[in-house]
Formats: structure tokens, C-alpha cells, sequence
């Protein structure tokens, strides 16, 4: 991954678009009101001259005063300004790399996203990229004033005089020295800090998503152990990291900032001997007693900027990942609407999952494919549906590598209908909506008749009016489900995929939506994943899949006449059933 020449901080001043002017507005502004805050110690110098020389000019001490005033306002409303610009345009630059991050998972291959922990990647696009604000906001403006102060006045100081201006500077070299203990082993600290909050990120998230697991297994006290141990090493990782660097951090902090030290000292020797004035000599006091202060706040934003720079990484990571290449528009014609997988070869990281599948179904065909569990079926299905691309070999739809197809173009043309199906938190009749944004609510209702679930959604409090809940969290498995396949008939594409689309409901349900799909998708392609092998004796085609190759294919009939894979799960599945039965 590529970094810009100016590192993190000028990548996210490339992200800011249209409001980049207004970060340097920000910048304009707190320079102004630097100056601003400079300009009164010359006028508070000529007050002290006056008051030494023994002036009683009422009128020049009223103007001196008024003109101070004034600095002090302006210095102030420039200051307000010049943060509320750098916070207009950061909040606008964060709400833009969150966009880019959400819509860059859209076009990930599915295997890059599901191997990141969920927890891991809504902590960095929620809480990571929000604590940016506070450092990519003020970092401009306070840099502005934090070093261009600090110059100022020592130039001022040096044409008073050099002598004092470079005692108010002793005590500097020691607080570096400070600093630089104080930073030693700080790139290990940190990154031990970063990991330990991922990993206390992950957990929380996997405690939280699994607690009915846990509570049925009685997995309780374990499952905490391991979030109180990960909450514990992150606490660890902060507590011991401000341990090393106390004692440094105080003598840092002490040291630096006292240049009255070494230039009262100095100073009153050199009042003494008439080397310098008296009123030169309190308006170097009045220069030098703030003149490390704007530094040390800027040095204090060192612990962001590191942070920042990892957070940085850490988006980029998502928006720079390799994306599944799809061209902008569909320059090839379609022939027909068959389906044609040759020499697929696919590996989950490491592992090669699929060995080289060729399989065809035609337009408009009932294909199914079965095996046993992790044989490679659910992943022959996203592959089909373009959730993941192809280490080697093509797919091609209606003779078009489907690669050569835009996504938003193919997408329409396929509904997916997963096992672990997710329902946003909105009403029912928004998440069948989903499949066709145009449908009107009759439609919708229709689709939901045809599919089974119109008597049970009608049962809910509100009807289709009722709001799911988290991932569908107020209904159980198979409403979730049989919601999920009315919002893929509704969305009327040319092919259905269902990966055990069933798996969560009753015989009798079950029942019933195969008898929906079935009038549903007359004339359609309809490829099914199904652990019920009785749900499929009916396909055109059905392909064995075993460890990542086509065992077997031909029908129900053709496949038990082979006396192989097929015929042996079919009689495991009879006696199944034949079980429950009994039962």
C-alpha cells in the first residue's frame, strides 16, 4: 500500500474535497489570532516603560490599554473562528472516509471482509475514525500558534537582547533530553497499547454476539475469563507505558517551562551592571514566562499524531484492499442466461477450497447442489453470485465472464438468499422493500402471500408495520428466513440462489415456500444449496460436491442408480427421517 509523500495528515487533507478550504482558513485565521495574542506584550512593554520613566500621560496608558483589549478580542474571536473552520471541514473529511470505507466493503471480495472480526472493522469506521476529530482538528491551528508564537517572541527577545534571549533557551536542551528518555521504547509500548485494544475490541464483540451460546453451554465463567483477561491486558498496556514515562514526563514538564531559571538570574546581573534596562529587563521577564508553554502543547499532541497515524493505516488498510475489478458498463451481449463454470480454483487464504470445478446449468433450470458439510457448496454459490472472485478458471454468464460484467448489472440479475440471513432494523415491509426499491406496498404484501409469510407477519403487533429489530433480532430463525426469500422473489431477478435457505424452518413451512418458489421462479434459474435432500429430488441437475470437487451429477433417479455418494447420503437422509417420525 502506497503513502502519500506527506504521510497520514496529508492524506486525510486529500480526502477533505471541496471543505479543504476551509482547513486553510483555519490555518489564515489562527495565525491572525497569533498575532493578536504577540502584538500586546509591545504594548505592555510601553506601559512599563511609562511607569519607569514616571509618566503620568492618563490618555497614553487609556489607548495602550483600549489597544490591548482589543488584541485580547480579536485574539479571542479569531481563535473561535479559526477551530470552528478546522471543525466544519473535519467532521466533513471524517463523514467522507467513512463513506469510502462503508462502500469499499460493498466491492471486497466477501473472504476479505468476513476473515476481519466484525468487531474489529466497526471499531475502526466508528470509534477509530471518530477519534481522529479531536487531533485533525485542532492539530492545524494549534500548530500554527504553538511554533509560530514561540518564534515570534524570541526574535522579539533576541533584539532586546541576544544575551537573555538565549538564557530563556538553557533550560530547553534538558527537557528534551527528558523528552527523548521519556520516548524510549515508545514505538513498542504503543503498538503493544493498539493490538491490546483490537483484541479487547474482538472479544467484547464475540461475548456480546454469542451470549445465548454462552448461557446455554454454560460457557459463562469462560467466556468472561477470556473478556476479563483481554480487558485486563488492555488496562495493562496503558497503565505500565505511563509508569515508564512518569518520572520523564514530570521533569520534562518541570524543567522546560522555567526559563525565569536562568534569565532572572541573568538578568538582574546584567540590571546590576548596566548592561541592560530596567524596562527592557521586566519586558524580557513579561516574553520569556510564556515562551515554552505554546510548545509543550504541541509536543503533548505527539501521543495523537502516532495515534492518528496508526488509525490512518488502519482505513486505509480497508480503503486501499483490493477490490473485485468490474468494468463501468457492459460492453458484450449476452447469449441466453446460462450459467458456466470451467476449471474454478479457489482458495480462503492459504487453503485451496475448490479443485478445479466445471460444472453448466441452463437458463431457466432447477440445479442443486449437495455434499457433505464444508465440501465447498456455499462457496460455489457466492462464487456464482459474484460475492467472490476466482483464483483461476472463469464463470461466465449468458457467455459473458461474468469479470466482464459490471457488478451493479450482474447484482440485478441474481438474488441471493443465504443461510444466516440479516434483516435491518427497520419495519418488515422496509426489509421486503429492499429487493425492489420501486415495489409499491401491494406488491410487496403479494410477494409476501406467495412466499407463505403473510399470516404470520399479520399476527405481529404492527403487522408489516412492525420494526424487526437488530438483524431481525424480534423474530425467530425461520421468519427471518422466509422474510429473507420474499424480499428475493420481490427483487424478480433471472437467478435464485437459496444456500439453505430453509434451513431454519419447520417440515411444514418448508413445505410451503418450496410449493412458493416453485410458481415463483417458472421460467427462472434456480440454483439451491439444501441439507434436505428431499427439497431437491426434484432438480434438473444436481451436482455432488466433495472436498472441493464434482463427485457426481445427473437427477435424483440417475444419481441413485450410481450407487455412490448421493445414493448413501439419500439413505442416511430416509432414515432420518424415518427417525424424527418415530419420535
Amino acid at each position: 500500500m502506497g503513502k502519500d509523500k506527506n504521510g497520514s495528515f496529508g492524506w486525510l487533507l486529500s480526502q477533505s474535497g471541496e471543505r479543504k478550504g476551509k482547513f486553510t482558513a483555519s490555518v489564515i485565521l489562527a495565525a491572525l489570532s497569533m498575532i493578536c495574542g504577540i502584538v500586546p506584550y509591545y504594548f505592555v512593554a510601553k506601559i512599563v516603560r511609562m511607569l519607569l520613566d514616571g509618566s503620568r500621560d492618563t490618555s497614553g496608558y487609556i489607548i495602550n490599554c483600549v489597544i490591548i483589549f482589543a488584541l485580547w478580542l480579536g485574539h479571542s474571536l479569531f481563535h473561535a473562528i479559526s477551530t470552528g473552520c478546522s471543525h466544519v471541514a473535519t467532521f466533513h473529511t471524517l463523514a467522507v472516509i467513512r463513506k469510502k470505507a462503508l462502500d469499499k466493503l460493498s466491492r471486497m471480495p466477501l473472504g476479505d471482509v468476513i476473515s476481519q472480526p466484525s468487531g474489529t472493522l466497526k471499531s475502526t469506521i466508528v470509534e477509530r475514525i471518530d477519534s481522529i476529530e479531536t487531533t485533525l482538528a485542532h492539530i492545524l491551528p494549534e500548530f500554527t500558534t504553538g511554533i509560530g508564537a514561540p518564534i515570534i517572541i524570541l526574535i522579539y527577545a533576541f533584539c532586546i537582547s541576544w544575551k537573555l534571549g538565549l538564557a530563556a533557551l538553557i533550560t530547553v536542551p534538558l527537557g528534551i533530553v527528558c523528552y527523548a528518555l521519556m520516548m524510549f521504547g515508545y514505538e513498542k509500548s504503543y503498538n503493544r497499547t493498539v493490538k491490546a485494544t483490537k483484541e479487547l475490541n474482538a472479544v467484547t464483540a464475540e461475548y456480546i454476539g454469542g451470549i445465548e451460546v454462552i448461557k446455554v453451554f454454560g460457557k459463562a465463567q469462560s467466556s468472561y475469563d477470556k473478556f476479563a483477561d483481554a480487558a485486563k491486558e488492555s488496562a495493562a498496556s496503558f497503565v505500565d507505558w505511563m509508569r515508564s514515562c512518569n518520572v520523564y514526563m514530570t521533569f520534562a514538564m518541570c524543567i522546560m517551562p522555567a526559563t525565569m531559571i536562568s534569565v532572572l538570574p541573568i538578568g538582574g546581573i546584567m540590571a546590576m551592571h548596566g548592561t541592560i534596562r530596567a524596562a527592557d529587563f521586566i519586558t524580557m521577564i513579561i516574553l520569556t514566562v510564556g515562551l515554552i508553554e505554546p510548545l509543550l502543547r504541541v509536543m503533548a499532541y505527539s501521543d495523537d499524531i502516532a495515534q492518528m497515524d496508526t488509525i490512518v493505516s488502519e482505513v486505509r488498510g480497508i480503503i486501499d484492499a483490493p477490490e473485485m475489478v468490474r468494468p463501468e458498463k457492459l460492453t458484450k451481449q449476452f447469449d441466453g442466461g446460462d450459467i458456466v463454470l470451467d476449471d474454478v480454483h479457489f482458495a480462503y487464504k492459504d487453503t485451496e477450497i475448490l479443485h478445479g470445478i466445471s460444472m453448466a446449468i441452463k437458463q431457466g433450470e432447477f440445479a442443486a447442489l449437495v455434499g457433505p458439510s464444508g465440501s465447498g457448496k456455499s462457496t460455489v454459490a457466492r462464487l456464482i453470485a459474484s460475492l467472490w472472485d476466482t483464483g483461476s478458471g472463469s464463470i461466465t454468464y449468458g457467455g459473458v465472464n461474468i469479470k466482464d460484467i459490471p457488478l451493479d448489472d450482474y447484482n440485478d440479475r441474481i438474488a441471493f438468499v443465504s443461510q444466516d440471513n440479516f434483516l435491518f432494523d427497520m419495519t418488515v415491509r422496509e426489509n421486503i422493500r429492499l429487493g425492489r426499491q420501486s415495489a409499491t406496498d401491494a406488491e410487496v404484501e403479494e410477494a409476501a402471500k406467495r412466499c407463505g409469510c403473510h399470516d404470520f407477519i399479520m399476527s405481529l403487533e404492527n403487522g408489516y408495520d412492525t420494526v424487526v429489530g437488530t438483524g431481525g433480532g424480534h423474530l425467530s430463525g425461520g421468519e427471518r428466513q422466509r422474510i429473507s426469500i420474499a424480499r428475493a422473489m420481490l427483487k424478480n431477478a433471472d437467478v435464485i440462489i437459496l444456500d439453505e435457505a430453509t434451513a431454519y424452518t419447520d417440515p411444514e413451512n418448508e413445505a410451503i415456500i418450496q410449493r412458493s418458489v416453485a410458481k415463483l421462479v417458472s421460467g427462472k434459474t434456480l440454483i439451491v444449496i439444501a441439507h434436505r435432500l428431499s427439497t431437491v429430488m426434484n432438480a434438473d441437475n444436481i451436482f455432488v460436491i466433495k472436498d472441493g470437487n464434482i463427485e457426481e451429477q445427473g437427477t435424483h433417479g440417475q444419481l441413485l442408480e450410481k450407487q455412490g455418494l448421493y445414493s448413501r447420503m439419500w439413505t442416511a437422509h430416509i432414515s432420518a427421517k424415518d427417525g424424527e417420525q418415530d419420535v
